[in-house]
């Protein structure tokens, strides 16, 4: 449905850049500060409370508020039938402004509020980790091309992704929605992701991507995340800040539309010791003049009231100042509009600082053809989202990126050949079907299969944010190694791993006959590589240490640094002679691994 033009800006004959002007002329300081905030929002009804502390969305809307990042959603028309309805409220405004919408990562496993949202009724891939053990640009963009289709269907228009941070810090609790290691390979990936959801230019049909972290996450110290107060340190032993902006420098040629700093803050660098997003020689020196982007750039979540490191001693509307006149545009994760409007009003910010991020925030609106079309076919989403073709592709690809370690010779050579006892943790009987018989002890099996996750630290009390995060050693414990090691001597035992982080494998690599890596797939994709129906096409995306002192005596900012490292970066088997196996029992199992959170 198109809005009948009543003022140029309603003029789709007209060029942007006229819109925009005419538009802001329009707009009080109120409507210019409403569109700088990005809330999060629930796919609920209006005047149910927001989550975290939100107020409700129908309160927001009435702000002026055109932004909102929405969590869960039922189904693909569910959220669709809520866009619209959203969609219809802001229409009402004077302005009739548009609202965009958008998302964190929901395509593959991790399920974290705070970062990351399970597929549900989308399409379900591998991790980013495991596009980029696949390697291939081409498969990136597919799968970008494919997010971008289902996002379009149900209105999503941002993506608050790709994160394209280095994981030079193999704690870092963050990796798994990372390409990895290398900065070259992720290079690549990062550039083919932003052609597949935005095209060659933002466009009607395009989905806006907010590439993030700048100037680069991984440097963690202790690899410990800006979330929470003890990991609010970047550090670069190594002397390696540049290494970390290569990605983002490929991204920006790109045309890459929208940029989020992190919450990390620069320690022992010639940069202010604050957070990225109140960092002034970060955004407008570095970003800005050096690397000329002037795309959006919007804070991470919260930074304001929660994780304004390096600024804490400051009072929230002397934090709002600060990150402004750094060069954000837009605050994420925060509604206080009112603050930033009594800062205008009173005289200590000027109207044409708020000009200067409205027109970019306005003129993606315009591009992303939001006030021309606002709406989206309800009716068509389920179509559209989740499609027969898409899922098989993401199962595909879950499957081709699994890592082959290891694969000695003897009955849990793999693939296995079926039929035979199986015993397993973490797979189900329905996912093994005829292909198997799982019995309940190793000792009555002739093979075992153990999927296990890399190993982590609890973090945080039930259901707190820090809970999400797996942190801390990458080693198992020691009553799990021998755990495993009684089960390796008591029957051939097949190994796979979630390396949503680099575990230290050393302890029961030696004993298991052979070992497979995923990044984040179900047991049909699981079992699919386990039986010869595929095979494991991955390299890994970045070394696997040899043990905790190794990982400790790293230098955080500087890849494939740890001493002796078990398996190298882009180390991975293939099967010998293969040719594929035929399905004994299509699965409809929808038990996955690979369900640890990443981060925004």
């Amino acid at each position: 449905m198109s809005i009948e033009p009543r003022h140029p800006y309603q003029d789709a004959s007209l060029g942007v850049d006229q819109r925009v002007e005419d538009l802001l002329s329009r707009m009080r300081p109120e409507d210019k500060a409403a569109l700088m905030f990005q809330p999060m929002s629930s796919v609920a009804g209006l005047d149910e409370p927001g989550q975290f502390g939100m107020p409700s969305m129908g309160s927001l809307l009435a702000k002026g508020i055109t932004h909102f990042n929405i969590l869960y959603g039922p189904t693909a028309r569910g959220i669709a039938e809520w866009h619209n309805t959203v969609q219809r409220t802001a229409l009402q405004h004077p302005l009739g402004i548009p609202v965009s919408i958008s998302s964190d990562p929901r395509h593959a496993f991790t399920n974290n509020p705070a970062t990351a949202l399970v597929a549900g009724p989308f399409s379900q891939w591998p991790e980013p980790l495991g596009f980029a053990a696949i390697g291939s640009p081409e498969v990136v963009r597919h799968w970008a091309d494919t997010v971008r289709r289902e996002y379009l269907a149900v209105g999503i228009r941002v993506a608050l992704h790709p994160q394209i941070d280095l994981a030079t810090e193999p704690r870092w609790s963050r990796i798994s929605a990372t390409f990895g290691e290398d900065a070259a390979l992720t290079t690549r990936l990062a550039v083919a992701y932003v052609r597949g959801l935005q095209g060659e230019r933002v466009g009607p049909e395009s989905v806006s991507v907010m590439a993030k972290h700048f100037p680069g996450g991984g440097p963690q110290k202790d690899g410990e995340d800006p979330h929470f107060a003890y990991g609010r340190e970047q550090v670069y032993p190594g002397d390696n800040f540049a290494y970390h902006l290569e990605p983002f420098k490929a991204v920006i040629e790109a045309g890459v539309s929208q940029m989020m700093p992190y919450y990390g803050m620069p320690v022992g660098t010639e940069f202010e010791e604050v957070g990225f997003g109140f960092n002034k020689q970060i955004i407008t020196g570095l970003l800005r003049e050096q690397l000329g982007y002037d795309g959006i750039v919007c804070a991470d979540w919260g930074i304001l009231g929660h994780t304004c490191w390096g600024v804490e001693h400051l009072s929230y509307d002397e934090r709002m100042l600060k990150a402004l006149d750094a060069g954000l545009d837009q605050f994420g994760g925060e509604f206080k509009t009112h603050v930033l409007v009594d800062l205008v009003k009173s005289g200590r910010l000027a109207e044409e600082r708020l000009d200067t991020s409205v027109r970019r925030l306005l003129r993606e609106k315009f591009r992303l053809d939001l006030f021309d079309n606002p709406f989206v076919d309800a009716e068509r989403a389920d179509l559209v989202v989740g499609t027969a073709q898409a899922r098989a592709d993401g199962l595909a690809a879950q499957a081709a990126a699994h890592v082959l370690l290891k694969n000695d010779a003897g009955p849990a050579h793999l693939p296995l050949a079926a039929p035979l006892r199986l015993y397993a943790e973490g797979l189900s009987a329905a996912a093994a079907g005829a292909r198997a018989t799982l019995v309940d002890t190793p000792a009555k099996a002739d093979v075992a299969v153990l999927r296990l996750d890399a190993p982590f630290e609890d973090r945080g009390g039930p259901g707190t944010i820090e809970a999400f995060f797996r942190a801390g050693s990458l080693a198992f414990p020691d009553e799990e190694i021998e755990r495993i090691r009684t089960i390796c001597e008591t029957v051939p035992t097949v190994l796979d791993i979630f390396l949503d982080r680099p575990a230290v494998l050393t302890g029961i690599a030696e004993h298991a006959a052979a070992i497979t890596g995923n990044f984040g797939a179900s047991d049909d994709a699981f079992v699919r590589i386990l039986f010869g129906e595929a095979q494991p096409e991955g390299r890994l995306p970045f070394d696997l240490p040899s043990s905790m002192d190794a990982v400790t005596a790293s230098r955080s900012d500087v890849p494939f640094d740890t001493e002796n490292p078990l398996f190298r970066f882009g180390f991975g088997l293939r099967y010998e002679n293969w040719t594929p196996a035929t399905a004994t029992v299509p699965s409809a199992s929808p038990t996955g691994r690979g369900t640890a959170p990443a981060g925004r």
